[in-house]
């Protein structure tokens, strides 16, 4: 029990880093960890089982404030100052993690050929999402927003949060208000946070239940669609590599990873 609790808590720092991290989604950390489903089941389970599920998810919580608030700012001066191996390294974890996601799902149920298409279609729209991002410039200008905006800003911020592959930090970019979300979370700005929090809740609940209501009526379809959301997230962290230090690094890091992806999904 303490063992699972201190690796909910871990996993709970990475995804509170995924929350403010360009390119690594909360959802493609769950899906490589192996949790998404049950993560999902445990928030709506709630009320039902209030004491397995609390158990389950506090650590989590209390993880991601912190990753948000301190660890995100680890990772992200590792991206800043050593960007390719610290890259490669999540790439390793998310290739690590599809092996055992897809024996998983096909264990539970029969597979068929056509699920690879869905797999194809999010792939491919994952890969026109990397395209957006790399091609939106940050508008580094702060601006006074209102309640009502900040608190849509957070909901539509929760699709990238709920559905793995879909960058939150794009969904930002967009709207024009990435550059204020960042400000805010360094200088703990309330007024901002906790209307974008409201927002984000609400926007959670509401994606989790429709992921919830398509893994119970279409779970292989959803799944492989998942799948490809996955992979499609490695296209924004890919970057050639050059036969020097810095490139041996980036390969050991990948392998690191892909071990590392295989053996964490083994701690139950």
């Amino acid at each position: 029990m303490l063992l699972k609790q201190i690796k909910n808590f871990f996993i709970g720092i990475l995804l509170g880093a995924g929350a403010i991290l360009p390119g690594i989604s909360s959802g493609v950390i769950c899906v490589v960890l192996g949790m998404y489903d049950k993560l999902i089941d445990s928030i709506f389970n709630l009320f039902k089982d209030f004491k397995k599920s609390f158990y389950y998810l506090f650590p989590i919580f209390i993880g991601g404030l912190l990753g948000i608030f301190i660890f995100g700012n680890i990772l992200k001066t590792l991206f800043n100052y050593f960007p390719i191996p610290t890259s490669f390294c999540f790439i390793g974890l998310i290739l690590g993690s599809i092996p055992m996601l897809v024996k998983k799902i096909n264990s539970e149920h029969k597979f068929k050929l056509r699920y690879i298409f869905f797999s194809l279609f999010t792939f491919i729209l994952g890969y026109i999402l990397v395209i957006l991002e790399n091609n939106i410039n940050i508008n580094n200008e702060i601006i006074n927003y209102s309640t009502n905006f900040l608190i849509l800003s957070g909901f539509l911020m929760s699709i990238g949060i709920v559905v793995p592959g879909v960058s939150n930090t794009l969904i930002l970019m967009c709207i024009g208000i990435y550059s204020t979300y960042l400000s805010a979370i360094s200088s703990l700005n309330l007024y901002i946070l906790v209307p974008m929090g409201i927002g984000l809740l609400v926007g959670c609940l509401f994606f989790l239940f429709i992921i919830k209501l398509l893994l119970q009526n279409f779970y292989m379809q959803t799944y492989y669609s998942i799948i490809g959301f996955t992979l499609g997230s490695v296209l924004v962290l890919y970057s050639p590599l050059s036969f020097n230090f810095t490139g041996f690094i980036s390969i050991l890091l990948l392998i690191f990873g892909f071990i590392v992806a295989g053996k964490l999904e083994k701690i139950e």
